[in-house]
């Protein structure tokens, strides 16, 4: 089978790549390099069985014979991290809804079967209990812009699953919650990397606001294989999944494990979102997913716990 993956020189990309042609898949990749970086594929541009194009979604000339090739597509290319959110909104939004669009147009037109990668974003400020699927959103003042990138991931899948219904294209839509491991940079905002690497230079770890906000992390092993399996399942289209670990921590927490586990000397740092972000932040509180759903249709269950999520990072820095 011969699949495209969107973004494949990210993060998530990167390694959903590599667990494919592991598979037996024939894999292409398109990434402009934004946030993605070549030395994440270096491993395996020569694989016989791998492709990869660095250029834009938002090229359709590229994109078209790209989707024709391919049997399946896992779309990943997207704006990713708070910090690229808030520093380049228009790129965020063209890329992230723009860009979706012109995947879902040309998968339909040779009705090529789609993953979307969504986000947890979509759900906001909502802190009641842990996330399901079906909850409200809830979001914050259009002003902010750290809700810009939510209601971006909101379109696109208000956009897929429209495919679905109107034209029958076959769509799965997965929400992820801050996937973490190896490859994984702190440049963009995400907090275990960053956390990880300030522990073992001796810099100070950084708590954004007072560190009570609460995260639950999945690895990226963990997040590849649901998001394979549901790529496989049928009953899968044309609805959405969560893809986390019910795991939750404080952030403050976090950053003490982090120390410990490093045996580092550094000083935990507590300073305002506004000090790094500029005005226009705003944070949620908790993000915890119900992964219920996803557990009764691949029987899905988190590998990983949340300190073999920190040590696999810890050693991919000390390499």
């Amino acid at each position: 089978m011969k699949v495209l993956v969107t973004g494949g020189a990210g993060f998530i990309g990167s390694h959903l790549s590599e667990k494919l042609l592991e598979l037996g898949y024939d894999v292409s990749i398109i990434d402009n390099l934004w946030t993605g970086s070549l030395s994440n594929i270096s491993h395996i541009k020569k694989h016989k069985r791998f492709k990869y194009v660095i250029d834009t979604i938002l090229n359709e000339e590229v994109m078209e014979p790209l989707i024709r090739e391919a049997d399946q597509i896992y779309h990943l290319a997207a704006a990713v991290g708070v910090k690229t959110i808030m520093e380049h909104p228009v790129d965020t939004l063209e890329t992230n809804v723009k860009g979706t669009e012109v995947v879902l147009r040309l998968a339909n037109k040779y009705k090529k079967k789609v993953f979307i990668t969504s986000s947890s974003e979509v759900y906001g400020k909502h802190v009641e209990h842990t996330l399901s699927e079906k909850d409200n959103r809830v979001m914050g003042d259009v002003k902010k812009r750290r809700w810009a990138y939510a209601c971006s991931k909101t379109i696109d899948e208000f956009m897929a699953l429209a495919y679905f219904e109107e034209k029958k294209l076959p769509v799965v839509i997965g929400r992820l919650f801050n996937t973490v491991g190896p490859r994984q940079t702190g440049q963009y905002g995400m907090v275990v990397p960053r956390f990880v690497k300030s522990a073992l230079l001796g810099k100070p770890i950084t708590v954004y606001g007072d560190g009570m906000q609460t995260r639950s992390f999945l690895h990226v092993h963990d997040a590849v294989d649901a998001i394979i399996k549901l790529m496989h399942e049928p009953l899968a289209e044309g609805d959405i999944f969560n893809i986390g670990n019910g795991q939750e921590i404080t952030i403050k927490e976090l950053a003490h494990k982090v120390k410990k586990m490093t045996g580092s000397l550094s000083e935990i740092e507590f300073i305002p979102y506004e000090k790094v972000y500029g005005p226009g932040f705003e944070d949620m509180q908790r993000r915890c997913p119900n992964i219920e759903k996803l557990k009764k249709l691949i029987d899905f269950e988190p590998t990983y716990d949340i300190d073999m999520i920190i040590q696999s990072v810890i050693d991919y820095f000390k390499q």
